[in-house]
């Protein structure tokens, strides 16, 4: 009697968990979907990589709180790439051939991504791009989606030029970095400035990790030019504007700014306060520009990143960051398939839904139509960082349905009044 009792006791607590054991124990049985990637977590670009990649893990996190993909958990797998292009290659090779990922995204920024587009086409991997620039527009891969608010140089420079414009500004002054990102920039506007009959009075290129700008901003001062639109990595830029602060550009200058990677950085733009008065800059997102489902997003985010240690506002990178995964997310559901084929003929073909709102492809992999925002920082004061939680004190001014305050110019004036 005694052992029958102890087989039902046993029947029993077999059909009691049965209904939620088997799916648990396949969840835990099934080889997780493994998304590869290198991102800076150390270098120059770290305070915009630790915050995505920190984002990145959220929805990680939260994916597989409900269930995973296709019942299958998700893990990431990364690597410190320092931002530099030389890192990338060997890492992605590793996650391909030793880590045995499913999924690439590729590092942040145009620098490091651009040696790998070779390698993902001649081995038809998909890659998500990060925040890259035309990194595609010679390769021309058709599993490259690339998740940045631009699509082309004009993106970058519409907003620049045409407020310079309405102030009556006829000359500009270039100033770029001799790296991928700057040249593919600097192309591109000084084409947009063609068409406009801009009239070049300056242009000069400089090589990554120059450490003294004070001869060029002599330069640039001695040319006199009306506008002054710089293309730089986020070490240069802090450099060229404690080089103008110290030396001034001039008082032809109306706007000055319009290219510069890193002060967006919530770091930098601390770091720097007062100085940034007066700079017109690309941005993605600042407060005022009424991207559906973000503050929700940056509630969550600023949460995780006090514990993490990491950039408290996540304005500029980790809410895009977050938007991949939720591609993703929407393309293998959709398809139900981990495949880099299917998903890239999901992503080709359909409008996604995200956090920086709703994203739709053109056929070179990049967002058919772009929103990058034109800002200047207004009334911006030292050592303050809950300021830039305010709309207004990076003004939105392009474009004109977003645009939230007047553009203030002179440079030099706005610059000296603060």
């Amino acid at each position: 009697m005694l052992a029958g009792r102890r087989k039902a006791l046993k029947a029993a607590t077999t059909i009691a968990l049965g209904a939620s054991v088997p799916s648990l124990t396949l969840f835990a049985q099934q080889r997780p979907v493994k998304i590869g990637m290198s991102i800076a977590q150390t270098g120059p670009l770290a305070s915009a990589g630790k915050p995505a990649l920190l984002a990145l893990q959220m929805w990680i996190d939260e994916v597989n709180a409900r269930g995973g993909l296709l019942g299958r958990s998700v893990e990431l797998i990364v690597y410190d790439d320092q931002g530099a292009a030389a890192a990338t290659p060997g890492i992605y090779t590793k996650l391909l051939d030793v880590d045995r990922v499913d999924l690439l995204i590729a590092p942040y920024g145009t620098v490091p991504t651009a040696p790998l587009m070779g390698m993902v086409k001649s081995r038809a991997k998909l890659l998500m791009g990060n925040f890259s620039f035309r990194v595609n527009h010679v390769m021309n891969h058709d599993m490259w989606f690339n998740n940045a608010p631009w699509n082309d140089a004009r993106s970058f420079s519409e907003g620049f030029f045409r407020i310079g414009q309405k102030q009556g500004a006829n000359t500009v002054a270039f100033l770029a970095a001799d790296n991928e990102f700057g040249q593919s920039l600097a192309n591109g506007a000084r084409e947009f400035a063609k068409e406009l009959r801009l009239q070049f009075v300056y242009d000069q290129n400089y090589p990554p990790g120059t450490t003294d700008f004070s001869s060029m901003v002599r330069a640039i001062r001695a040319a006199r030019p009306d506008m002054v639109y710089v293309m730089s990595y986020p070490a240069e830029s802090v450099l060229i504007v404690r080089a103008v602060r110290e030396i001034g550009v001039g008082s032809s200058v109306k706007i000055f700014g319009g290219g510069m990677v890193g002060l967006q950085y919530t770091s930098i733009m601390e770091s720097l306060g007062s100085a940034l008065n007066g700079i017109v800059n690309y941005n993605t997102y600042v407060p005022g520009a009424g991207y559906p489902g973000i503050e929700d997003f940056l509630s969550r985010y600023s949460k995780r990143a006090a514990d993490a240690k990491v950039d408290p506002l996540g304005f500029y990178l980790p809410a895009f960051a977050y938007a991949i995964g939720q591609m993703l997310e929407q393309a293998i559901t959709a398809t139900g398939i981990v495949q880099d084929r299917a998903i890239a003929d999901y992503l080709r073909r359909n409008e996604l839904q995200t956090v920086v709102g709703p994203v739709r492809y053109g056929p070179d992999g990049e967002w058919a139509r772009s929103r990058v925002l034109t800002t200047q920082f207004q009334g911006v004061k030292d050592k303050d960082l809950e300021q830039f939680r305010m709309p207004g004190v990076q003004a939105i001014l392009f474009p004109d349905d977003l645009m939230n305050r007047q553009l203030k110019a002179p440079f030099e004036q706005v610059r000296a009044s603060t």
